[in-house]
């Protein structure tokens, strides 16, 4: 199973405006018809909602065969995709998957700073310690105004008039803001923020994203990062950006705990992590489950279902476990902390999970693009769908101006206070 919109939730590609040749039409012809069928046979809802998937298909093929350009094609394809209204559908342009990247890839350059939407602004979150930002004197808080000569506003207005109903807003919203502050490859960039005491405009370079560049099947290349620390209380904490790297995932719980001893409590944190190999949940559970039989939920698919069964350890960790999730935490990292929620091993902190959580497979198009398609439904142990409502912390702790203005992590403090009561 795979994430969605780490890889295909960046809108507006400024790519694939080639003219249209008689051999690329024919390929992009051939990709439509395995898009169309792929969802037809293989979408876990035969009657796929009730649409008329054959008239969809007598809609869209003229269209296809009159696009002008390989963008006209990848927009249709994904309009086409986008009347089911579920996460995990799309389809993604083939110049991700070449080796510099273009200004699209998820490996390139970057800032140095995370940011995430609050009540309709886009605030820094986080700032990388000696990143060009942090160079630059960004710090948490502060609201993006502007990149390069874009006004932000419009852009969060536009998107949320568009997506208004939707779980997945605020997930869209940073993946957005995310491709924004990636264009231009490694040039420094022109950022004009709010201060919370007027305004400053910056110039920024870039570097390379932290950890390193991974390439695992039909995904794009992107950046694997894990940090671990101890925190006060011998309280372990681990956080990693997306469910990729097996062993170094498995690495980093063995040596958070070993450096833990005595471990007194545990903190995982999925904040802004979108998902990735679902079957690394149902290993990382281990850590704390000892029980045979128990599972984080259940796959249905047109075929029959499939069990997240908990791979258990005879050792697992059976002091208090605090997951801190976001907007932002999506597929894998739901079902995990749903998962857990669900068995009450686990208190969930921070905000409302993007419902994002639709078990998937990329493959690629005989026009080279990348497709995700999904092939299941998932349920967690209590019988509720994940998709489009998403995980409700234990502990709701929204962001706020304020706080990230002091330096202050509220999700993680009222985490830390948790784990000490108990």
């Amino acid at each position: 199973m795979f994430f969605r919109h780490a890889v295909f939730g960046l809108a507006s590609l400024s790519l694939l405006a080639a003219p249209m040749t008689p051999e690329a039409r024919k390929l992009h012809l051939e990709s439509f018809e395995k898009v169309w069928s792929t969802v037809a046979t293989r979408h876990y809802d035969p009657k796929l909602g009730g649409l008329d998937w054959k008239g969809i298909h007598e809609e869209f093929k003229p269209k296809i065969e009159k696009a002008v350009s390989a963008e006209e094609v990848h927009d249709l394809l994904n309009a086409m995709l986008g009347r089911l209204g579920q996460s995990h559908l799309g389809v993604m342009p083939m110049e991700a998957y070449e080796e510099d990247g273009g200004s699209e890839n998820l490996a390139s350059a970057v800032p140095g700073f995370d940011v995430r939407p609050v009540q309709g602004r886009v605030l820094v979150t986080s700032v990388e310690p000696d990143s060009p930002a942090a160079k630059a004197g960004v710090k948490p808080g502060w609201e993006l105004l502007e990149v390069g000569d874009k006004p932000v506003k419009p852009v969060v207005e536009r998107l949320s008039a568009h997506l208004k109903q939707s779980t997945q807003l605020e997930l869209m919203l940073t993946l957005r803001m995310h491709h924004l502050l990636r264009k231009g490859g490694d040039k420094p960039m022109s950022l004009r923020f709010g201060t919370g005491k007027g305004a400053v405009a910056l110039q920024v370079a870039r570097m390379e994203p932290k950890g390193r560049v991974v390439r695992f099947s039909n995904l794009p290349p992107t950046s694997f990062w894990l940090e671990r620390r101890t925190l006060p209380g011998s309280v372990a904490y681990l956080k990693f950006n997306i469910w990729l790297e097996p062993e170094a995932v498995v690495q980093g719980f063995q040596q958070a705990f070993d450096e833990a001893k005595p471990c007194k409590g545990f903190i995982l944190d999925l904040r802004g992590n979108p998902g990735g190999m679902g079957f690394l949940a149902t290993g990382a559970a281990g850590w704390f489950v000892n029980a045979a039989h128990l599972k984080l939920g259940t796959m249905q698919m047109r075929q029959g279902n499939l069990n997240f069964v908990i791979l258990p350890r005879a050792n697992a960790f059976q002091g208090p476990l605090a997951i801190l999730v976001d907007s932002c935490s999506a597929s894998t990292s739901e079902i995990f902390a749903g998962g857990m929620q669900d068995l009450g091993r686990a208190r969930i902190f921070g905000g409302r999970s993007a419902g994002a959580a639709l078990p998937s497979i990329i493959e690629r198009l005989p026009n080279g693009d990348g497709f995700q398609y999904i092939i299941a439904n998932y349920l967690s142990e209590k019988g509720y769908a994940l998709e489009g409502r998403g995980v409700k912390p234990d502990e709701e702790v929204p962001l706020s101006q304020a706080e990230l203005l002091k330096g202050r992590d509220p999700a993680l403090e009222q985490a830390l206070a948790w784990i000490a009561r108990q």
